[in-house]
């Protein structure tokens, strides 16, 4: 049987890491409190060192490295925040570090880990892939390997976070987290349950990227055949041994978001917080406001880590348009009207009547689908929310329109 961590380890992580990591804020949000019906707070991990948790542990970890270790260098694989922390730790440790990020990787997260001191290769496709090929490089050249979730000192390392969140919110009764290897949320666990066990600790992973669940199902860890989401940061397609050990015996359920969630979820905190939260950091904040998650009314205060603010800035922009799309705020539509002058005008003038806000069109003329004389009109429009869309659409019928939602409406 697995040997689980205990408090202490936790806790002499947090001595060992010291001045190098933030106390990052606990905020509370209006918006997540009254659709969960108890209080809600973020925990800013999003505004941490290196953009995410990922520095407690892999510090952790390298700090405890002998020196004959620390000599032959470290390697490690991410999509990108474990190569920021990673990058981050070794650099202020003076020790060298190799970095394998999947082909695709954010560009924003792999120059950060180049600006921290790290080399960066690339492999594969998937974090996965990258960290078959770091555990190579580690054969090859004796480098250390850091795992990004599934070593002791790095759970530690990351249980610290538990002990920030049980000292700014002591009344806490849940706390919600993104979980991909399971890193994050063993930590939580093994320091909340051990001062707290009553508090609830609930994982959240994206539904394309979900192999928690048939794992706990089996008993052991499962490797997923497919791994698809938005969420690069909890894309990982097998939990890892020491990790699943963790959240089989501490953790107190594993739900799922859709990317649509995701996608929601950060544009409300985009909105309504003013907060940057790439889409893994925002698991936590899409359970509770799709109700994957429902916490008990008479159960404390929830706590929803943001575990990561590093995003690519144009899958910030198609997202933003995806929670725009989800929300029933941005509709693709394909208009057809007959192909005479002044008819394109007479469209916009329609939308504009309904006050909703043309963002592009695209006019078609000439397509085996259109009848003769006929034009078909491709628009995006902006809009106030599902129930404006719908009379929006209803409104273009009535004037005599033939309206169909493209498939595109979710970039």
């Amino acid at each position: 049987m697995t040997d689980l961590l205990s408090l202490a380890d936790v806790e002499a992580a947090r001595e060992n890491l010291g001045e190098v990591v933030k106390t990052t804020p606990l905020v509370t949000s209006r918006p997540l409190t009254e659709i969960a019906g108890v209080p809600v707070w973020l925990k800013c991990e999003n505004q941490q060192r290196a953009g995410s948790y990922k520095v407690r542990g892999a510090y952790t970890r390298i700090s405890r490295l002998s020196e004959t270790d620390r000599a032959r260098g470290v390697v490690a694989a991410s999509a990108g925040n474990h190569a920021q922390g990673v990058a981050l730790a070794a650099g202020l440790l003076g020790i060298k570090a190799t970095v394998f990020m999947p082909e695709g990787a954010p560009l924003p997260k792999v120059t950060a880990t180049k600006g921290y001191g790290a080399a960066v290769e690339y492999a594969g496709t998937s974090v996965d892939d990258a960290l078959e090929a770091a555990n190579e490089f580690a054969r090859r050249t004796g480098a250390v390997l850091i795992h990004p979730f599934d070593h002791p000192d790095v759970i530690a390392g990351q249980g610290t976070l538990a002990l920030e969140i049980l000292e700014q919110c002591p009344e806490a009764g849940t706390i919600v987290t993104a979980v991909g290897g399971g890193g994050l949320i063993s930590g939580l666990a093994v320091a909340a349950k051990a001062l707290r066990p009553d508090l609830r600790i609930i994982g959240v992973q994206a539904a394309g990227a979900a192999a928690f669940p048939p794992s706990l199902a089996a008993g052991a860890p499962r490797k997923l055949d497919t791994c698809a989401t938005i969420a690069d940061g909890i894309a990982v397609m097998r939990p890892g041994d020491l990790t699943f050990a963790h959240v089989a015996k501490l953790v107190d359920k594993v739900v799922t978001v859709t990317d649509e969630d995701l996608s929601a979820a950060l544009l409300v905190l985009l909105e309504r917080h003013k907060m940057v939260v790439e889409p893994a950091g925002a698991a936590g904040v899409a359970a509770l406001l799709t109700g994957a998650y429902v916490p008990p009314r008479d159960g404390g205060p929830v706590v929803a880590i943001l575990s990561g603010g590093n995003i690519d800035p144009m899958l910030l922009l198609r997202v933003i348009e995806h929670g725009l799309a989800s929300a029933g705020r941005f509709l693709r539509l394909a208009v057809r009207c007959p192909d005479r002058p002044g008819q394109l005008a007479r469209l916009l003038g329609q939308i504009a009547e309904q006050r909703a806000n043309v963002v592009d069109v695209e006019h078609t003329r000439h397509s085996p689908r259109l009848s003769f004389g006929e034009a078909e009109v491709a628009l995006s429009v902006e809009t106030r929310g599902p129930a404006h869309s719908s009379a929006l659409i209803s409104a273009l019928r009535e004037a005599g329109y033939r309206v169909s939602l493209l498939a595109d409406a979710t970039p």
